[in-house]
């Protein structure tokens, strides 16, 4: 069998252009199969529907399913998810993103924190991950909410420890200090690719002010772990995403994720070429070098992917 070529090959294609099946135009330009490091197992089991149950009974969202995050069989299985407050439609509509887009009225269910926390009491989770669409027409651009739902968390399920992974505010440090007012854990804000990417990938973000925003969060409250992650697979090389550590450790960030980019649909944005294992190994190593408290970097690894032993193995350093 031919080894799945790591970068994109010319593709002859007829009048009518690219005549491959969807499935395959999704993949690299050349490529017609995922590579077998990014096999994962089909959801359900258990674990995985008494999830859901919990989810669809509070009516609350996940990240895992609004994202499509393939690893939603092992982490539901496991009885954990990240949950996504202030609706399931997104102000911003990055290129790489799965999640829904469109304009938004101020809307905010401010019964939702309540819903979360007993859900985590239900779940019984050591470790809570909550996220958020983007949500640009909110004054805080959902800070209070995301406040709110960390005391609602603490009153309902006091001892787990609490991660948030937030929008950028608009680069609002007022809006900043209301959620870190709450001494979360950890706070979370992924930059999510390089900066010469950033025009076509996230229009509507800056590279910098993301970078502020972390830095920001670590000096208002020296007690919470700062994280951000970023996804390789969309043109990046590696001395750039290199650079992007660099930048990253040099704003106060402690823990990083770096996962393959898989594109949702033909509207997103290409998928250039899928990274062997061995290149992640080599960005953990780098990464570690720089002095990160953790990098968790593989193909299917993903922003909240083993989200509490991140935790536990930042604390331990």
């Amino acid at each position: 069998m031919d080894p799945i070529p790591l970068r994109p090959l010319p593709v002859t294609t007829g009048p009518g252009g690219d005549a491959r099946p969807l499935h395959q135009r999704l993949l690299p330009d050349g490529v017609e199969r995922r590579p077998p490091w990014l096999t994962v197992r089909l959801a359900g089991g258990e674990g995985y529907n008494r999830l859901k149950g919990i989810m669809r009974g509070l009516e609350l969202n996940t990240v895992c399913e609004e994202a499509r995050c393939p690893n939603i069989a092992e982490c539901w299985g496991h009885g954990t998810a990240t949950f996504m407050v202030l609706g399931d439609v997104c102000t911003r509509a990055c290129a790489f993103c799965a999640v829904k887009s469109g304009k938004r009225g101020g809307d905010v269910d401010w019964d939702e924190p309540r819903r979360v926390g007993e859900a985590v009491a239900r779940m019984g989770l050591q470790h809570a991950v909550v996220t958020s669409v983007d949500r640009d027409d909110l004054p805080d651009g959902g800070a209070g909410l995301f406040a709110a739902t960390i005391r609602a968390i603490r009153e309902h399920a006091p001892g787990t420890t609490i991660e948030v992974l937030t929008p950028d505010f608009k680069g609002d440090h007022d809006a900043l200090r209301v959620v870190m007012a709450e001494t979360p854990e950890i706070f979370n804000h992924n930059v999510e690719t390089i900066g010469r990417l950033y025009r076509r990938v996230r229009p509507k973000a800056d590279l910098q002010q993301s970078l502020e925003l972390l830095r920001a969060a670590k000096r208002m409250e020296a007690r919470s772990r700062t994280k951000s992650g970023l996804m390789v697979g969309l043109g990046e090389e590696m001395d750039e995403v290199k650079e992007l550590l660099r930048a990253m450790r040099a704003h106060d960030v402690e823990i990083v994720t770096i996962g393959q980019y898989l594109r949702p649909s033909l509207k997103h944005h290409p998928l250039i070429r899928f990274w062997h294992p061995d290149e992640f190994a080599e960005l953990k190593e780098f990464g570690l070098g720089l002095g990160f408290a953790h990098v968790e970097s593989g193909p299917l690894v993903r922003s909240s992917y083993h989200a509490h032993e991140q935790a536990v193995a930042a604390t331990a350093v």
